[in-house]
C-alpha cells in the first residue's frame, strides 16, 4: 500500500494557487501508451524526501523557459510565488484530491455502476482487489512521465485521444526531474468557471468543520479512511472498466456473424400477393392525394396570376388613395386658412355696414329734421297775431339758416335739370340725397381704408385657397374622376358652406342701391359657380346631391341675408334710384331661387317681409301732406302752396315706388300699402282740399299712370278694384264740376282716367246723365 500523507487534510483547500495548479494538471492529455499501466492513472503519498524534490524541482520550473506566450508566461510565474511560500505538505495532499477529483469526473457513468455493485459487497471486493493491485509508488509514476515525454517527442505531436485523461497531477510537486517534464503552456486547461464538487468534495467540506471541533486523533483517523476508500474505489473502477471494454468487443464481433442454420418460414404466395396490394393500394391513395394537392396548388397558382393581373391593371387604387388623401389634406388646410380669416371679414363686413349705415341715417334725419322746422316755420306765417317767445325765438334763429341750406340745394338741382334738358319736372319728386363736401371727403376717406383692408385679408394665402374658380376646379377633378364617391359625399351641400367667407368678401364692396352696382350675373363668383353646374354630367339619379342647385343655396345662404340687411337698415323707398336698383336686383335674385325648395322659399318670403315691413315704416316716416286753407293755397306763389305741392309730389313719388314692386309682392299685399294706406289716406285727402282744375286732373293723371296694366286686364271686368273706389267717386265729382266750367276738356281726360282703371260702368252712368253724348266714342274704342 502506499505510503500515507500527513495528517494535515484541513490545509487542502488554504491556498488557491495549489489548486489552481491541480486543475492545470488534471487536464493534461495522457499518453497513449499509459492506458494500459495503472500506475500513471493513481498516485501515492509521496515521502518526506520526494516532498523536497518537488519544491526544488517547483523552484526551478519558475526560471525563465523558452516556450509559451507572453499572457500565459507571466500568469504562470505570478500563480507560482505563493508555493514557494507555503508548506511542502498542504500542497502534495491537494494533489491526491485533485485526482479524485478528476478521476471521478471522467469516470461518472462507471462510478455509478461501481457504487451500485461496491453496495452490495463492498468489503469482500476491496479486501479481493487489495491484494491484486499493486498501488505505485512516486518512481513508477516518474518513470510514466518521461515514457510519456520520449514518446510525445518521437512522435512530434500532441495526442488528441481524451477518452481517457490523465489524472497524474500530483507528480509536478513531488518530481525533482528536469523542468522540461512540465507540461506545456498551451496543454494546460485554463478553468474559466469554478468546477462542480464531487461527493468526495462535499463529504471533505462538511467535515472540516467537525474536525475542528474534534480532536487531532478522531480527524486523523477519519482522514485515513477517507484516503483509503478512495483508493480501492479507483482499483475497482479501472479493473471494471477494462473488463466492460473486453466484453463490448467481444459481442460486437460475434454480432457481425451470420447463422446460415437458421430457418425461415415457407413463402405463401397469397400472403405475398395482398401484402402487395395492401401496399399499392397505399400507394395509390398516397397518389390520388398529391394529385389533388397537385391540382390546388395549380388552382392557386391560377389565382395568383390573375390577382396580380387584376393588381397590376389597376394599379390605380395607389393613385386614388393618393388622391383621396391629397384632397382631405386640401379641404382640412381649405377650412382652417377661411377659419382664420373669417374674423377678418366679418370685421371688414361691419365696418362697410355702419358706414353705409352712418350715411343713410343722416338722409333720413336731414329730410324729417328739414321738414320739421319748414313746417313750423310755414305754421308760424298763417299765424297774424306772431309773438316772439323764447322758444319760438330759438326756433326762428334757427330754421332761415336750415330754410336757406334747402333752398341753395334745391337751386343746385334745377340747374342741373336745366343743363340735362329735364324741364318736365315736379318740385318734390327728387331726391335729396346730397352731401356737403367734407362729408363726402370723409366718407370717401372712410371707405377707401375699409377696402384696402379688404384686399389685405388674403393677400398671403395661395390662389388655391383663396380664388373660387380654383377651389371649384379642385371639387371638379373629384366629380369626374369619382363621381360615385364624390355624389354620396353631397359635395353640393358643402360647397356653399366652404364659399361662402369668399362670397362675402367679394360683396363687402358690392351696393345693390346705386343704379351703376355690378349685377350679380356679371359678379366673378357667379360665372364661375354656373361654369361649375353646367360642366356637371350627373343623372337623374343624383337629384337629392344634385349640383344645380349650388347656385340657389349660395343665394340663399349668402346673398340674400346681405340683401336683406340693405333693405331692412340703408334703403331709402323715397328715392327712386335706389328702388329701382334694388328691383333689378332682386329680380335676378328671385329668378334664380324660383326653382328652390322649401328652404330657398322661406329665404324670399323673409326678404319680402323685410321689404313690406320698410314700405310701411316709410309711410308712417317720410308722409306729410299739410292742409291749409284755400285762400292760403290759392296763391300758387305762397310758400304754403309751394311746400303742399312738394310734400303732396313726394307722396306721389313714395306711391309709385311701392307699386315699381309689382311682380315681386303679391297684388294683395301692393294694393294694400299703395291704395290702402297712401292713396286713400294722404293723397285722397289733399285732392279733396284743392280746387276742381287742371292742376287737380293732372295729379290724378299721374296716379293712375302708376297703377299696374296688369291689374285692369281682364276684358270682361266692367268694375275697379274695390282700393280705388274713393278715387274714382273723386274722379266723378270733378268731371261734373268741370263738366260746368270752362274746363270742359279736363272732363274726356278724366273720362279716359275712368276707362283705363277699368271703371266702365260709372263712366257710362256720368255721360249719360251729363249728355256727353260725343265722348261714348272713347268707351267704345275700349
Amino acid at each position: 500500500m502506499a505510503h500515507r500523507p500527513k495528517r494535515t487534510f484541513r490545509q487542502r483547500r488554504a491556498h488557491s494557487s495549489d489548486s489552481d495548479d491541480a486543475e492545470e494538471r488534471s487536464a493534461e492529455p495522457e499518453a497513449p501508451g499509459e492506458q494500459a499501466a495503472p500506475g500513471p492513472t493513481e498516485e501515492g503519498p509521496p515521502s518526506g524526501g520526494g516532498r523536497t524534490e518537488v519544491t526544488d524541482w517547483r523552484a526551478r520550473a519558475r526560471g525563465p523557459r523558452g516556450r509559451g506566450r507572453v499572457w500565459a508566461s507571466s500568469r504562470r510565474a505570478a500563480g507560482a510565488a505563493p508555493r514557494a511560500e507555503g508548506s511542502d505538505v498542504p500542497e502534495s495532499r491537494m494533489v491526491d484530491l485533485s485526482t479524485d477529483e478528476e478521476s471521478e469526473t471522467h469516470h461518472s457513468p462507471e462510478s455509478k455502476d461501481d457504487h451500485s455493485s461496491s453496495s452490495n459487497s463492498s468489503s469482500s471486493l476491496e479486501e479481493e482487489f487489495s491484494s491484486i493491485v499493486n498501488i505505485p509508488d512516486a518512481a513508477f509514476i516518474q518513470a510514466a512521465r518521461r515514457k510519456r515525454e520520449l514518446a510525445r517527442t518521437q512522435d512530434d505531436y500532441i495526442s488528441l485521444d481524451v477518452k481517457h485523461t490523465s489524472v497524474i497531477t500530483g507528480m509536478k510537486k513531488s518530481s525533482d526531474e528536469d523542468p522540461e517534464s512540465e507540461p506545456d503552456d498551451h496543454e494546460k486547461r485554463i478553468p474559466f468557471t469554478p468546477k462542480p464538487q464531487t461527493l468526495r468534495q462535499r463529504m471533505a467540506d462538511e467535515t472540516t468543520p467537525r474536525n475542528e471541533e474534534t480532536s487531532d486523533e478522531s480527524q486523523e483517523d477519519e482522514t485515513q479512511d477517507i484516503w483509503e476508500r478512495q483508493q480501492m474505489r479507483k482499483a475497482v473502477r479501472i479493473t471494471k472498466g477494462r473488463d466492460l471494454d473486453l466484453s463490448y468487443n467481444s459481442e460486437s464481433q460475434e454480432v457481425k456473424k451470420f447463422d446460415t442454420s437458421t430457418s425461415f418460414p415457407p413463402v405463401n404466395l397469397e400472403i405475398i400477393k395482398k401484402q402487395l396490394n395492401t401496399r399499392l393500394t397505399l400507394l395509390q391513395d398516397t397518389h390520388r392525394s398529391h394529385l389533388r394537392e397537385y391540382e390546388k396548388y395549380i388552382q392557386d397558382v391560377k389565382s395568383s396570376k390573375s390577382t396580380i393581373q387584376k393588381l397590376e391593371n389597376s394599379s390605380n387604387q395607389a393613385l386614388n388613395f393618393k388622391f383621396y388623401k391629397s384632397m382631405k389634406i386640401y379641404v382640412e388646410n381649405l377650412i382652417d386658412c377661411l377659419n382664420e380669416k373669417i374674423i377678418s371679414i366679418q370685421e371688414i363686413e361691419s365696418s362697410m355696414h355702419a358706414l353705409l349705415l352712418k350715411q343713410a341715417m343722416t338722409f333720413m334725419k336731414r329730410r324729417q329734421d328739414e321738414l320739421k322746422h319748414e313746417s313750423t316755420y310755414l305754421q308760424q306765417l298763417s299765424r297774424k297775431a306772431e309773438t316772439s317767445t323764447n322758444g319760438s325765438l330759438a326756433v326762428g334763429e334757427k330754421t332761415p339758416w336750415i330754410l336757406e341750406e334747402i333752398e341753395s340745394r334745391r337751386s343746385q338741382r334745377r340747374q342741373a335739370r336745366a343743363l340735362s334738358g329735364n324741364c318736365d319736372h315736379q318740385e318734390g319728386t327728387s331726391s335729396d340725397d346730397e352731401l356737403s363736401s367734407a362729408d363726402m371727403i370723409d366718407f370717401q376717406k372712410t371707405q377707401g381704408e375699409i377696402l384696402r383692408d379688404h384686399k389685405k385679408i388674403f393677400e398671403d394665402v395661395h390662389d388655391d385657397f383663396c380664388n373660387i374658380q380654383n377651389i371649384l376646379l379642385k371639387f371638379k377633378q373629384w366629380r369626374e374622376k369619382f363621381p360615385d364617391s364624390y355624389y354620396e359625399a353631397f359635395i353640393s351641400l358643402c360647397i356653399p358652406k366652404l364659399l361662402n367667407p369668399l362670397i362675402r368678401l367679394q360683396l363687402i364692396d358690392w351696393n345693390p342701391l346705386k343704379f351703376d352696382a355690378v349685377g350679380l350675373k356679371q359678379m366673378p363668383w357667379f360665372t364661375s359657380i354656373e361654369e361649375y353646374m353646367a360642366s356637371s354630367m350627373e343623372d337623374s339619379k343624383k337629384e337629392d346631391g344634385s349640383d344645380k342647385k349650388i347656385l340657389s343655396a349660395i343665394i340663399n345662404k349668402t346673398v340674400i341675408p346681405r340683401l336683406t340687411d340693405f333693405v331692412e337698415f340703408i334703403w331709402d323707398p323715397l328715392s327712386t334710384s335706389q328702388t329701382t336698383s334694388l328691383i333689378t336686383h332682386c329680380t335676378v335674385i328671385l329668378e334664380e331661387l324660383s326653382t328652390c325648395g322649401n328652404e330657398v322659399s322661406k329665404g324670399k318670403q323673409d326678404l319680402l317681409k323685410s321689404i313690406v315691413l320698410r314700405v310701411k315704416k316709410a309711410i308712417e316716416d317720410d308722409v306729410f301732406i299739410p292742409l291749409y286753407p284755400k285762400s292760403t293755397i290759392e296763391n300758387k306763389t305762397s310758400p304754403h302752396s309751394k311746400f303742399q305741392e312738394r310734400q303732396f309730389w313726394s307722396s306721389v313719388k313714395l306711391f309709385r315706388n311701392i307699386l315699381l314692386w309689382n311682380g315681386l309682392l303679391p297684388d294683395d299685399t301692393l294694393q294694400e300699402l299703395g291704395l290702402g294706406k297712401l292713396l286713400n289716406r294722404y293723397l285722397m285727402t289733399a285732392l279733396l282740399t284743392a280746387s276742381p282744375g287742371p292742376d287737380v286732373v293732372k295729379k290724378c293723371s299721374q296716379i293712375a299712370a302708376y297703377l299696374p296694366a296688369k291689374w285692369f286686364q281682364s276684358s270682361a271686368m266692367r268694375t275697379s278694384i274695390p282700393q280705388l273706389e274713393n278715387f274714382i267717386q273723386f274722379l266723378l265729382q270733378s268731371a261734373q264740376k268741370l263738366s260746368r266750367s270752362e274746363f270742359r276738356d279736363e272732363v274726356k281726360e278724366i273720362i279716359l282716367i275712368l276707362v283705363k282703371i277699368k271703371a266702365l260702368n260709372q263712366a257710362e252712368s256720368f255721360i249719360e246723365e251729363c249728355h256727353l253724348d260725343h265722348l261714348k266714342s272713347v268707351i267704345k274704342e275700349v
